[in-house]
């Protein structure tokens, strides 16, 4: 958790977004707040549609509030330039997707040698955490394959270590088992569950299920645009 006195490392104050559709403009959030503390995991739970995707763009900087701040490690994003934002994004944060998003021309290996090229540490340590980090995913020998060659599931492990490679602060976890069965995507929930906590790293982690919800610190609810408590923390 936070140290006493340090500020969340997320805070949402009032944030307002919405979108024009067919010359109509749809709410997405309408005044939506809450706080993530270092090292906390949080599953945000919402129909399908309700903005929990608009959600992570607007902490990872990539799309801005019509109204309200965001800050992320402390940071108000809007005061950041594009490079300033592109640089915190790829240093403090990590992201699992749906579609798992690895790149199809890379090796599994080099897939997680990404980003830890793009932040500049892509040496002989970095290397050996990819390595490390493959084999705490049950891949270490497919390290040479390419992801075409592999499951829905040992591509979601993939990018599970991926989204780790770089010791990020926060994961950001957008319905990272929305395209596998129910057993492998618990299998998946119980990975960024155990190697996040490990680490000692934030997740957050969005779904429009609450099967996944056993895992987290706290459960929220994104209903009509505002984001509510919607259980205590299970116990451990």
């Amino acid at each position: 958790m936070t140290p006493a006195g340090s500020p969340p490392l997320v805070r949402l104050d009032a944030v307002r977004k919405s979108y024009r559709e067919g010359g109509r403009e749809r709410a997405v959030l309408a005044g939506a707040s809450f706080e993530l503390a270092a090292g906390e995991l949080v599953v945000l739970v919402g129909r399908s549609g309700s903005g929990k995707s608009t959600l992570l763009h607007l902490i990872a900087g990539l799309d801005a509030p019509d109204a309200g701040r965001v800050e992320l490690a402390g940071r108000d994003l809007a005061a950041l330039s594009d490079s300033e934002r592109t640089r915190l994004r790829r240093e403090r944060l990590g992201f699992v997707f749906q579609f798992f998003n690895l790149v199809p021309t890379l090796t599994v290996e080099e897939n997680l040698w990404l980003p830890l090229e793009l932040v500049g540490r892509l040496d002989r340590a970095g290397r050996a955490r990819a390595r490390d980090l493959l084999a705490e995913v049950g891949l270490a020998d497919r390290a040479g394959e390419f992801p075409d060659r592999l499951s829905g599931g040992e591509q979601q492990r993939v990018a599970v270590a991926r989204a780790l490679v770089h010791e990020p602060d926060l994961v950001l976890a957008d319905e990272p088992t929305g395209n596998l069965d129910l057993d492998t995507g618990l299998a998946v929930v119980e990975l960024l569950d155990r190697l996040t906590r490990r680490a000692g790293r934030a997740l957050l982690m969005v779904t429009h299920g609450r099967e996944v919800s056993g895992v987290a610190d706290r459960l929220l609810t994104l209903d009509h645009g505002r984001i509510v408590e919607a259980a205590a923390a299970a116990a451990r």
